[in-house]
């Protein structure tokens, strides 16, 4: 059994559900693409902080897990389209006469030192995910983005601003940086991104792909959901970085991002994305040729951590991350055919689960990676809760069901099942434990907090995992990375993991 400690807030579950369709109703009408202006996208830290400070916890997941719905059929929905063809982005005819350019650079040769940047939750902006600082342009301003291993493109929202979502701090502007540029459409990392749907209104920007496009800027369209996307302009800029020795940075220049002038989606408070997927344009991608490794980690605060309590996304080598004999290590899957999911995503060869100890019985098939690139299970900072395919979540569900001796609570929502802890310390509760066994032998066994969430005052605890909603995809979330230091090494093709007290690194 693994005792538990959580705090947090809540009201009654009416009042809950009320607050949270209003709540809801708010949100979409925000980020409304006929609505947003440049105007409404820059939105005072603390506007967002006191309309999420009137929810609670619960109603902080709710929205989380609608969130996290249409992100996981939209992963899923991306897989398929990989696997399935050659993608949209090589359809379209794009000009790419040069040789791919070394775009960039960084002092004139290899940094051995790791590039370090801070972390935060984003949870007092009412946001599920984490951020990360990052400095961007010449001179050098600052922005925070959400820390993403399930998507490959960096982009911002960029002024002038067509459609935008509230984000905090001002937008990036690129008449004030000397360093940007344009990318057109003959540059190499054009043929890389999709371009923009055709819009019936004749304000969305023109793709590449006839042959007098050669000097064309390179237009860009990247989507997550169903209320979540961006396009825009694909350029080259300056972002600089911190080192590991004392307080230097460094200033990398061409790092390729996207210039966002259409955006729209549930990107609460931050002012862009920063992926760190497999693909060529990433930013953990980009930044090989300055850092000279192959690997990257980071480690999550407590979720319900306030922006002053941060940590770090490392760059370079593991030695200094970690003692080496508390770092567990299990191999990603192997990409397999050209264009395959595993080119993106981050994909672990699950093979079982336990709880309190006990092996489920879960059919072999449900963890498997077929060639079609259904199913698997990823790692990804950017979905909330872990999911698991119905198999799976079901064996789970109902081994925790026989094995927890609390009351049960009945009909609450999305969140099942959930149990009575009224009159328990929070370090009294106990809950069995569990863990994912892995195909090569390794375990990863987690916390009760990394798999049960705490409401208050209620005094109820419901556990953290929900069924796949209509993919045969399992996801690894950021609820049950926090307090590990996770490391992505692409060298070896490994992910390593470690208890680590996240807020002390």
């Amino acid at each position: 059994m693994h005792r538990h400690a959580m705090a947090s807030s809540s009201s009654s579950s009416l009042n809950h559900l009320l607050f949270l369709l209003l709540l809801l109703t708010i949100s979409f009408s925000l980020y409304n693409p006929r609505s947003s202006s440049a105007a409404a996208a820059i939105v005072d830290d603390s506007n967002l902080k006191h309309l999420h400070a009137r929810a609670s916890r619960k109603d902080s997941f709710l929205l989380s897990t609608h969130k996290d719905s249409l992100r996981v059929q939209s992963l899923f929905s991306r897989i398929i389209s990989t696997a399935a063809t050659t993608t949209t982005k090589t359809k379209t005819k794009r000009i790419s006469t040069d040789p791919p350019p070394d775009y960039l650079q960084a002092a004139g040769k290899k940094q051995q030192q790791q590039v370090i940047a801070t972390l935060e939750s984003g949870v007092s902006l009412g946001s599920g995910e984490y951020l990360m600082d990052v400095f961007i342009g010449t001179p050098p301003r600052h922005f925070s983005l959400i820390l993403d291993t399930g998507s490959d493109l960096n982009w911002l929202q960029c002024a002038p601003c067509r459609d935008c979502f509230p984000q905090r701090g001002p937008l990036y502007d690129p008449n004030l940086s000397s360093t940007y540029r344009n990318l057109t459409c003959r540059d190499h990392s054009c043929a890389l991104v999709s371009p923009p749907p055709p819009d019936d209104d004749d304000t969305s920007p023109s793709p590449c792909g006839r042959d007098d496009d050669h000097d064309r800027t390179c237009q860009y369209f990247y989507w997550y959901g169903d209320q979540s996307n961006t396009t825009g302009d694909l350029a080259a800029e300056a972002f600089t970085v911190n080192l590991t020795a004392g307080n230097s940075h460094l200033q990398v220049d061409g790092v390729v991002f996207g210039c966002g002038h259409w955006n729209r989606g549930l990107f609460r408070g931050a002012a862009g994305l920063l992926g760190l997927g497999r693909g060529p344009l990433s930013f953990a991608s980009q930044l090989r040729s300055l850092y000279g490794h192959h690997t990257f980690s980071y480690c999550l605060v407590d979720r319900n951590s306030d922006l002053l309590v941060t940590s770090k996304l490392v760059f370079g080598g593991e030695d200094d991350v970690v003692r080496p004999d508390i770092m567990n290590y299990t191999s990603f899957a192997a990409a397999g055919k050209d264009n395959h999911p595993a080119d993106t995503f981050y994909y672990v060869r699950v093979k079982g689960v336990r709880v309190g100890g006990e092996p489920l019985p879960v059919p072999p098939e449900s963890w498997e990676l077929a060639e079609d690139g259904t199913g698997g299970t990823i790692i990804d900072s950017g979905t909330t809760l872990t999911y698991f395919v119905r198999p799976a979540y079901r064996a789970i569900r109902e081994a925790f069901a026989r094995k927890v001796t609390y009351p049960l609570v009945e009909d609450f929502p999305v969140l099942n099942p959930c149990y009575n802890v009224s009159g328990v310390a929070g370090e009294e509760v106990e809950m069995p434990g569990f863990g994912l066994e892995f195909a090569d032998g390794a375990v990863w066994d987690f916390p009760a907090e990394n798999y049960f969430i705490r409401l208050e005052p209620e005094a109820i605890m419901c556990l953290a995992f929900l069924e796949t909603p209509r993919s045969s995809l399992s996801i690894i979330g950021n609820y049950q990375q926090q307090n590990f230091r996770i490391l992505y090494d692409n060298k070896r093709s490994r992910l390593g993991f470690a208890p680590t007290k996240c807020s002390e690194v």
